[in-house]
């Protein structure tokens, strides 16, 4: 019995270590160091910042171009959030838009299929790069491209894109997790496996550009590998209640909801804060005074806030925030909170929503019972949870709360359109 008891103690002993490792190290203190944007048009008013926060390093990049080089009328915004290496989310922060635009379905009109080529040619560059296709880092992607007042958004992976409509908080966006049911089928008929809500036992998301050791079968599209480029494609026609976009990596998501991202920024623009300003607050709103939790708020931390004016001044903009504040409520559109951000759509549904990401953790509940099941039934199970406790040395919400997946993190790339040239900034902080 005795051996038996010790077994298992290594066992969670093991798996409590390694969930660590898969979280990342952090640092003594974190890099609050900010790299803060402002750009606007007769259309737009953006602001984006972004942070290293608690990381080693930064691998977030994000993009806004008013006027794409290629399409004068189209506008561009994305958000990519690295992992493993910083090298994937740079190289499609400067050239995902250009694929997009230069894609066969895009220039004849199909904007929708345009993007989903533009992804894949993206993947197809960086395997026919010398650098590239050596690279082991992947990059989570979200798009927003508006043209003629439809706004088209392409998402691979977890980072998110919301609407704030008169308020009310839509998504525009739907996470990719492996323990979504059409995302594991795929993975298992790719001949992959789902192991603690991970890849493989190791990605935590299940689309994504790079990755390419998840992409080796020959025989098989873009669409059917283990990790899929191939990104969800949601429609929207814009219209006066369409009152701006949050565009951002999980770094933020993982801290606020949908609709409380949407309440902050209302809140900061019917005050009369320019949106960059208001994109350092939230940055700092989310930041983690300490590491201890090893995930909420110890991620990198990128986010662009795009200001649809919709014909109206700034300063008509910001009244209209202001009187659709005081006239309308989330119940007015007999939207409940709840279903803006637990939202499952049916399995033959274009788009799918990954369960809440705050549950998405490893060492659950049902990880731990996928391992002891074999051994033994009955009220052990409870002593081992109580020894995973004590190993961990935290409470049951504090385990909750720390067992978040973190994604590692390093170097930001801004790509601003101005007087028909393209201007890139990279700044690099330092601990």
């Amino acid at each position: 019995m005795v051996f038996f008891c010790n077994n298992i103690w290594n066992i969670f002993k093991f798996l409590h270590n390694y969930r660590k490792k898969l979280m990342g190290a952090t640092l003594s203190e974190p890099v609050t160091i900010k790299d803060t944007n402002a750009i606007r048009n007769e259309d737009y008013i953006v602001g984006s910042s972004c942070m290293q926060g608690w990381r080693l390093d930064m691998e977030d990049a994000h993009t806004h171009i008013l006027s794409l080089p290629d399409d004068k009328e189209t506008a561009f915004f994305g958000v990519y959030d690295g992992h493993g290496g910083p090298n994937v989310s740079q190289f499609a922060g400067l050239n995902l838009h250009k694929r997009i635009v230069q894609s066969e379905k895009f220039k004849s009109g199909n904007i929708e299929e345009g993007i989903i080529e533009g992804f894949i040619a993206l993947d197809e560059q960086m395997l026919n790069d010398e650098l590239m296709r050596k690279d082991t880092s992947g990059s989570t992607a979200v798009t927003c491209l508006i043209k003629n007042n439809i706004l088209y958004t392409g998402n691979s992976g977890d980072s998110r894109a919301v609407a704030s409509v008169n308020g009310c908080a839509i998504p525009l966006s739907y996470d990719h997790k492996p323990q979504n049911a059409s995302e594991s089928r795929r993975i298992h008929e790719a001949g992959g496996f789902v192991e603690f809500s991970r890849v493989n036992g190791n990605l935590a998301l299940s689309r994504a550009l790079g990755d390419f050791c998840y992409k080796q079968a020959k025989d098989l599209p873009p669409s059917k590998q283990i990790v899929t480029v191939v990104p969800e494609v949601t429609v929207h026609e814009l219209n006066k209640d369409f009152e701006f976009l949050i565009v951002a990596c999980d770094g933020i998501w993982d801290v606020m909801s949908n609709q409380a991202a949407v309440d902050f920024v209302r809140a900061k623009l019917a005050d009369g804060l320019p949106p960059e300003e208001i994109c350092e607050n939230m940055l700092d709103h989310c930041l983690s005074p300490d590491s201890k939790v090893e995930g909420l708020g110890c991620d990198n931390m990128t986010l662009i806030i795009v200001c649809l004016l919709q014909g109206d001044t700034q300063e008509a903009f910001i009244q209209r925030v202001k009187r659709a504040a005081d006239l309308t409520t989330i119940e007015k559109f007999d939207i409940k909170p709840e279903e803006t951000e637990e939202y499952i759509p049916p399995e033959d549904s274009a788009t799918r929503r990954s369960a809440p990401s705050e549950q998405q953790f490893i060492g659950s509940v049902e990880d731990i019972q996928q391992i002891i099941a074999s051994l033994r039934h009955g009220s052990l199970e409870q002593d081992v949870f109580r020894c995973l406790n004590v190993l961990s040395d935290e409470s049951e919400d504090e385990r909750v709360s720390n067992e978040r997946e973190q994604d590692s993190a390093p170097q930001i790339f801004d790509v601003t359109k101005e007087d028909g040239k393209e201007e890139k900034t990279k700044e690099e902080s330092k601990e």
